[in-house]
């Protein structure tokens, strides 16, 4: 296989490892296989064992390369909305005092200056997310390349993420003898494959329910408008089947998968399976409704924290309603429970592409998507950001000024300026963590599908 166009998306997740492999040489993505592997390591999203993790990670890369037998080199990973920032920034350069075309290393000098304006303690920049250029202080363009110019000017918005934090998934990857291109934030990846057009337009809350928290994204107008994470997800649910029934995880989760239910009304009462429980000899029956009322407590508990987020940000009147990824999406009723508590329509999302139609792989396949339609300012920002890395293909590295030859770029248009409200984090004793992302901003341009307008007002 030709390994040179491939893209493989790696999502990091607490309780399994996903990886997809596509390839973007034709002209529509074409995915080859994905891996869900167990993860060792991780707590709520966090590394807390970077050997175990590295070892999960090169398990799962091991798998999706025997199964789609190619040889991965680099990856493109996932970052948890929790970990994100956004900063507001402005860069300048002088490009000739006489006036000379605008070249890539131009374009590549003022985003390097913009991203150092932003540059805060502990933080570094992970994504650039320009919202437009200024030639010679008047000229606003879109792509300012080719164009005489005697100055450049740009303005827009730089991701930033916990150093410490991106210290440690870059030292797994290391661990693992795997390379990686650049960070995609996981709420953008899930949004690029699970809101369609007219979602994204008028309204939407991606709920993504995975292994170790839980997400809700709002999405309107194409733009992101707010975030909230709970630290508690399918791990919990796991555990909590594993205290009350005085039985192991891996039997807990087994149970789960095959006979719980989100809504223990949809359970019978009647149906009843042996439950092996330690420190006995003999086995206890426990009926469908008993164990899905132990999920159901959990996913109550989860649901209404999210929720409270939600009903103050006047989202749960979208008129798209609420769309369903992660793990958890594959409990039987789940939908119909999330609709029930917030009252609006509630859908799972499934890909369709084969292979693909389990919830977990949605971040993952998101990346991959993600990273096929970034046009050529997005690359290079990334060349400022990650050196040749961004654009490095599993068989050889590309240099920046050959920015065409390793995916499908659609160009997009430009975003006005935004006024930003950044990250803060409330810790609820030791029960929760919310994470929320507002803003505010004078937008009057037209609305865009862009990567840029999904960040235009970042949230916290």
């Amino acid at each position: 296989m030709d390994n040179s166009t491939l893209l493989v998306g790696l999502d990091i997740g607490t309780t399994s490892i996903k990886v997809v492999v596509a390839d973007a040489a034709h002209q529509e993505l074409q995915v080859y296989g994905a891996v869900a592997a167990p993860t060792r390591g991780m707590r709520h999203g966090k590394i807390v064992d970077i050997d175990q993790v590295a070892e999960s990670v090169k398990n799962a890369i091991q798998q999706v390369s025997e199964k789609t037998n190619s040889k991965i080199n680099r990856v493109v990973t996932a970052l948890p909305v929790s970990m994100l920032q956004l900063e507001s920034t402005t860069g300048l350069v002088n490009i000739s005092d006489s006036g000379k075309e605008v070249a890539n290393e131009d374009v590549q000098r003022v985003m390097y200056a913009a991203i150092k304006a932003a540059k805060k303690k502990d933080r570094q920049a992970v994504a650039l997310f320009p919202s437009r250029f200024l030639i010679d202080g008047e000229k606003d363009v879109d792509d300012p390349r080719t164009m005489i110019a005697r100055s450049l000017l740009v303005q827009g918005l730089v991701m930033t993420a916990p150093s410490a934090e991106i210290h440690n998934i870059n030292t797994v990857l290391k661990h693992a003898d795997i390379q990686n291109n650049f960070f995609v934030p996981a709420p953008m990846a899930v949004s690029s494959v699970a809101l369609d057009e007219a979602e994204r337009t008028f309204g939407a809350i991606l709920l993504d329910m995975g292994g170790g928290s839980t997400t809700a994204t709002v999405i309107r107008d194409g733009q992101i408008k707010y975030a909230t994470v709970d630290l508690k997800g399918a791990a919990d649910i796991t555990h909590d089947i594993s205290v009350v029934l005085s039985t192991t995880m891996s039997d807990a989760e087994a149970l789960k998968r095959d006979y719980g239910y989100a809504d223990p009304d949809l359970a019978s009462e009647n149906e009843k399976f042996a439950v092996k429980a330690v420190g006995k000899d003999e086995n206890n029956l426990v009926s469908e409704k008993y164990l899905s009322e132990i999920i159901n407590a959990r996913l109550q508990q989860i649901l209404r924290r999210v929720g409270r987020g939600l009903y103050n940000h006047d989202a749960l009147s979208l008129p798209a309603g609420v769309i369903i990824t992660g793990g958890s999406a594959l409990l039987a009723g789940i939908d119909d429970l999330v609709a029930a508590d917030y009252d609006v329509k509630a859908k799972i999302y499934q890909s369709a592409q084969i292979g693909l139609r389990n919830p977990v792989y949605s971040v993952a396949y998101g990346i991959v998507n993600y990273a096929n339609n970034l046009n050529d300012i997005g690359y290079l920002a990334n060349t400022v950001i990650y050196q040749d890395s961004a654009l490095a293909s599993n068989e050889r590295p590309a240099s920046a000024g050959n920015s065409q030859k390793n995916a499908k770029r659609v160009t997009r248009k430009a975003e006005n300026d935004t006024e930003l409200a950044y990250n803060k984090t409330k810790l609820d004793g030791e029960v929760d963590t919310e994470t929320r992302h507002e803003e505010k901003t004078n937008n009057n341009e037209n609305k865009n599908k862009g990567l840029a307008a999904f960040l235009r007002k970042f949230f916290d």
